[in-house]
């Protein structure tokens, strides 16, 4: 996907509330029976975010949408319990804060520079039990988060390439739509020249959501008063709160949270099978619809984009400078 086709793609199209709606019966009607078995993943709600993430194009929609719910069924991301991932959480590396946003909106903090486990699977299925326990807690009617990334102790040789192709693939074909605002919370230099570099080919909307802030900048102050409850933000971020992340503490609200939380997941362990058997029946139709659709209007940005845009190369070409510089200076030194 080209660099000028990508940019085109930043006109969204409006439409009516029939039109939408129009939109979703067709999602539904690619998709089949089995839609009337996840009331939650195929609510129109839920359809609208993946046809936003499309860009209207019911066809690649309904593609996207087959292969999450296959995925769910699989990965089921409502059964991961505390006991399961606990050992990732003892740094503080996400966690979701004890206060929504003046929006109604979950907060996730993102503490990178925090990172204590290496295993790519174990790092997303927190990632995966983050983004369920923000969405659980979401205000009504309210349906995406903010994340508000901590730099704190982060340098480039804390980024993993491989886990941050997983990072991205999961939150944007798992979870589309769900982004409201990130927050750069003090990045260094270093992360400002990737950002410069992956900047241009991010879509505009993409782009627009991410806000860089800097403790020693008054017009930082302002965003951060004008998102949060000052009182309740913590000191770290420029609030008056001064309650940290423990531990003990968190463990024993997400333990307390998971109790209210249904443990039945829209299918039934003894449908699955069935389930499963009826998206593979569909899933010929909605591949070759999905195939023969144009690209006009998929905005997404998608594994064959990044892949054209070689973001992940230039990470680890910043990596590779980066260590190149640090190298020079211990040989000045010696």
């Amino acid at each position: 996907m080209s660099f000028k086709k990508l940019r085109a793609s930043d006109v969204r199209k409006a439409l009516s509330s029939e039109e939408e709606q129009a939109k979703i019966n067709e999602i539904r009607k690619l998709i089949g029976p089995v839609a009337n078995k996840f009331p939650t993943l195929c609510s129109d709600a839920s359809i609208l975010r993946f046809l936003r993430a499309r860009n209207w194009n019911t066809k690649k929609a309904s593609k996207m949408l087959k292969e999450s719910l296959k995925w769910w069924l699989e990965y089921k991301p409502e059964k991961i319990r505390w006991e399961d991932i606990a050992h990732e959480a003892e740094t503080g590396k996400i966690y979701r804060a004890n206060y929504l946003d003046k929006f109604g909106r979950s907060v996730l903090v993102m503490r990178p520079g925090f990172q204590n486990t290496q295993a790519v699977e174990g790092q997303i299925k927190y990632l995966v039990y983050c983004m369920e326990n923000a969405i659980w807690n979401l205000n009504p009617g309210q349906e995406q988060m903010v994340w508000l990334i901590d730099f704190q102790g982060w340098n480039m040789g804390c980024l993993s390439v491989k886990v941050t192709r997983e990072t991205a693939r999961v939150l944007q074909d798992r979870y589309p739509e769900r982004l409201g605002l990130a927050i750069l919370y003090n990045p260094p230099k270093v992360f400002e020249s990737f950002w410069l570099l992956v900047k241009p080919f991010l879509e505009h909307k993409t782009y627009k959501k991410v806000k860089f802030v800097y403790s020693d900048q008054p017009q930082s102050l302002k965003i951060m008063e004008a998102l949060f409850e000052m009182d309740k933000l913590e000191s770290a971020f420029g609030g008056k709160s001064t309650e940290n992340f423990s531990y003990q503490a968190y463990a024993k609200r997400m333990k307390e949270e998971e109790k209210k939380m249904c443990d039945a997941s829209d299918a039934s362990n003894s449908d699955q099978m069935s389930v499963m058997s009826e998206l593979q029946q569909s899933e010929s139709s909605i591949s070759d619809v999905g195939s023969n659709a144009s690209d006009e209007g998929d905005s997404t940005c998608n594994d064959e984009t990044i892949s054209n845009l070689d973001c992940l190369d230039a990470i680890e070409h910043l990596q590779l400078d980066c260590r190149k510089e640090n190298d020079d200076k211990n040989t000045v030194k010696n």
